[in-house]
């Protein structure tokens, strides 16, 4: 391979790579912005676990949920918590 088409292969590779960087940073979720609020049964889900479980770990006080009318929902920042907590 010459010096010019390393070259130029190493800046495409760079360029792919800043683009791939970008394109993730704009799919995560703004830290400063609102908790999502997930449903009993989307948060249940989400951690792999059962309805009753999950009523249990809010019983427990392991998880925080929030009560909106007769809705009990879960912030996703009370999941994430939940997550680290638990490893």
């Amino acid at each position: 391979m010459t010096v010019d088409l390393e070259s130029a292969v190493q800046e495409a590779v760079q360029a792919l790579a800043a683009a791939l960087l970008a394109a993730t940073r704009a799919h995560e979720p703004d830290p400063a912005g609102p908790d999502r609020l997930y449903s009993i049964d989307e948060a249940a889900r989400l951690l792999s676990i059962g309805r009753s479980a999950l009523y249990g770990e809010l019983s427990a006080g392991r998880l925080r949920s929030l009560k909106i009318g007769r809705r009990r929902l879960v912030p996703s920042g009370a999941i994430a918590e939940y997550v680290r907590d638990a490893a």
